[in-house]
């Protein structure tokens, strides 16, 4: 059975009537005949015959004269169609069926936006999926560099399961989790993406910090980072250079100086 040739015309998909003949394997001008048959009926009843069939013409080469054929949308298809029974009937509705959608899908393409406001969304939405599957990537990275610590006895010692937040920490200074995070930024130890804390690479492989992925639904999960006591002493002593103490080492000081 010959193949359907789709045609499309002001946003409207076509076929042309001789390959419907060639399928049915049917002679054209008996199908032409019950097409103007169908053409009538359809008017007749105050209906739009063109939504059916549309009248069109072709030649053949060596020969000047005109031929008349119609071309017939889906609807005028399953109207041929339903005229049918049997083996063919069945295959002729099965391959316009499939070409029609494979036309339709291949003009409707990617959507685009309507709109300056709808294309400004679009852009957006882009963006926060790119910086979100970045975040993602990022956590996966220092997830791996925080399961590799470099080994040493001293690292066997501070290995342990006690884990602390940074507010945890924060305490000891007498500071807030928010302001100690702040202070760790600018002494670049840790950097804020999409909303999330995460270290610098030279520091992402020294068994720090334990980072978890908590999932909330489908499409939102929130990504905790927590401390190691290896990282507290790494901590205390960067702050300790930068002149910041626990509170306890600065009310022994000021105990000091007042004895």
């Amino acid at each position: 059975m010959n193949d359907l040739v789709m045609v499309e015309q002001n946003g409207i998909i076509f076929t042309d009537s001789r390959k419907v003949s060639e399928m049915l394997e049917r002679r054209h001008s008996d199908l032409i005949r019950d097409i103007a048959n169908y053409v009538e009926i359809l008017e007749n009843a105050k209906l739009r015959s063109q939504d059916f069939f549309v009248e069109s013409s072709y030649k053949v080469e060596g020969n000047n004269k005109t031929y008349k054929s119609y071309l017939l949308t889906k609807i005028g298809c399953d109207m041929v169609a339903n005229k049918m029974t049997g083996t063919k009937g069945v295959l002729f509705t099965a391959a316009y069926t499939k070409k029609f959608e494979e036309m339709e899908r291949r003009l409707q393409g990617p959507k685009l936006p309507g709109t300056y406001r709808e294309a400004l969304q679009q852009l957006l939405l882009e963006v926060e999926q790119k910086e979100k599957l970045e975040t993602q990537n990022l956590v996966l990275s220092q997830q791996v560099q925080e399961f590799q610590p470099k080994a040493s006895y001293y690292d066997l010692v501070l290995q342990t399961k006690s884990l602390l937040t940074i507010t945890k920490i924060a305490k000891d200074y007498g500071m807030s989790g928010t302001t100690l995070n702040r202070k760790l930024h600018e002494l670049r130890v840790q950097y804020k993406q999409s909303g999330t804390w995460l270290l610098y690479a030279e520091h992402q492989d020294k068994g720090y910090t334990q980072t978890t992925t908590h999932v909330i639904d489908a499409d939102k999960s929130k990504v905790n980072m927590k401390w190691t006591q290896k990282g507290r002493l790494f901590l205390y002593e960067l702050l300790k250079q930068n002149g910041i103490l626990p509170a306890i080492e600065r009310e022994a000081e000021l105990s000091g100086i007042q004895a």
